[in-house]
């Protein structure tokens, strides 16, 4: 297997006179073996097509199945546009028609996405197997608007309204050989899939619920196949090549995305704080529930042992088995008073996983009546209050 990965810091600049659009440039980013071009113009990423491909996509513009489609874009949407009829033609399938026209391409053989992503966030990831190449291109922010399946909505559609949040992970995928529409429909889950494992990966939150993120409410994804390659894939499920293909490629390419919009990555979680954001927990919080514990109330003093104790990779650890405890409570995969005496077993092993010698009154700071998430607030803002006390944590911010 061999793989391709490119940024958009890699550019050909293509000279105006060659362009044929009314924007002032485009930026060659990257070029597939089939011929299928990927430039930057202005606030769009677009994907130029040879003819003959066939194209499955989300868009408001020539969506569905289509084998006419010659362009596809990725654009950004203006600041402070909130809503479709603040966009220019007063509603979406409207705006993307005139942003077709603004690129110099055929709205009736154009199909676009749109996005609060930066374009200079695009990440392109190539995998590819015996002359089968898949090749992703995505924009993802997930900060705002990441949501998981199932969780409570944003707003009910009626009467053809509705609200445009920002947020989104736009994919499109490129597959280098023919497949029917319905090998085309299962590449879309599959690409689904390997989104959200994405996202697993990096345990990001739901901003509307506790959960984890399984994607954004607003995300969008086009399939391109080659509709003249002798090569016909029938499959594009897990156990195929081409779904593996798949996988790896977009798995790679959102992680890469996230990176480069939101500073989205394994390290950046790898911290107490964050991972308890989705539970509504912040410094503030810690704060409130460490005043009025024994001991002088030095505030700052304290937000700055807290910060410095949170990415101790021994309570990170900790932390992740608790939260996985609590959400596996509230899948109904264990039942809670189970969880929740399992929970402060694993509270009062925190001495011998951060080397610490000093006894913790964890009679005091746990009870196993209460919730999980309330007793390991307790320990560790015991732990961030007194750490500065004879040297009580010293060993802990190295573990």
């Amino acid at each position: 297997m061999s793989e391709r990965s490119q940024k958009a810091d890699d550019q050909d600049t293509i000279p105006e006179s060659q362009e044929g659009s009314s924007e002032k440039k485009n930026i060659l980013l990257f070029e597939t073996t089939g011929k299928e071009k990927v430039y930057r113009q202005k606030d769009s990423i677009v994907l130029s097509l040879p003819e003959g491909r066939k194209t499955l996509t989300t868009s408001w513009l020539n969506g569905g199945y289509r084998e006419d489609i010659r362009t596809i874009f990725n654009h950004r949407v203006p600041k402070g546009k909130h809503a479709p009829k603040e966009l220019d033609g007063g509603s979406i399938p409207a705006y993307l028609s005139i942003i077709a026209k603004r690129l110099g391409e055929d709205p009736d053989t154009s199909t676009g996405l749109l996005t609060a992503a930066n374009m200079d966030n695009v990440s392109i990831v190539t995998r590819s197997f015996r002359g089968v190449e898949v090749t992703a291109i995505i924009t993802a922010g997930i900060e705002v608007n990441g949501g998981r399946a199932g969780d409570p909505a944003s707003y009910y559609q009626e009467d053809g309204s509705h609200q445009f949040i920002q947020g989104t992970i736009n994919t499109i995928l490129v597959i280098g050989a023919d497949l029917p529409d319905y090998a085309m429909a299962r590449a879309v889950i599959t690409a689904t899939e390997a989104k959200t494992a994405a996202l697993q990966q990096l345990m990001a939150p739901s901003r509307y619920s506790n959960g984890i993120a399984t994607g954004s409410g607003t995300d969008m994804i086009a399939v391109v196949a080659d509709g003249t390659s002798s090569l016909l894939l029938t499959d594009a499920g897990h156990h195929s090549k081409l779904g593996e293909l798949i996988g790896k490629a977009v798995i790679e390419c959102t992680h890469k995305a996230l990176e480069m919009q939101s500073d989205l990555t394994v390290l950046s979680q790898r911290d107490m704080l964050v991972r308890l954001e989705r539970f509504g927990i912040d410094e503030g919080h810690y704060w409130k529930v460490a005043s009025h514990m024994e001991g002088d109330n030095r505030k700052a003093a304290f937000f700055k042992i807290l910060r410095e104790l949170s990415k101790s990779p021994a309570l990170v650890s900790a932390t992740g088995s608790i939260l996985h405890i609590v959400d596996e409570i509230s899948w109904g995969l264990v039942p809670e008073t189970a969880g929740r005496k399992v929970a402060v077993s694993i509270m009062k092993g925190l001495p011998v996983m951060l080397g610490i010698e000093a006894s913790i009154p964890f009679d005091i700071l746990t009870d196993e009546k209460d919730t999980i998430i309330e007793n390991w607030i307790r320990v560790t803002a015991w732990l961030a209050k007194n750490c500065d006390t004879d040297g009580l944590c010293n060993t802990a911010f190295e573990k």
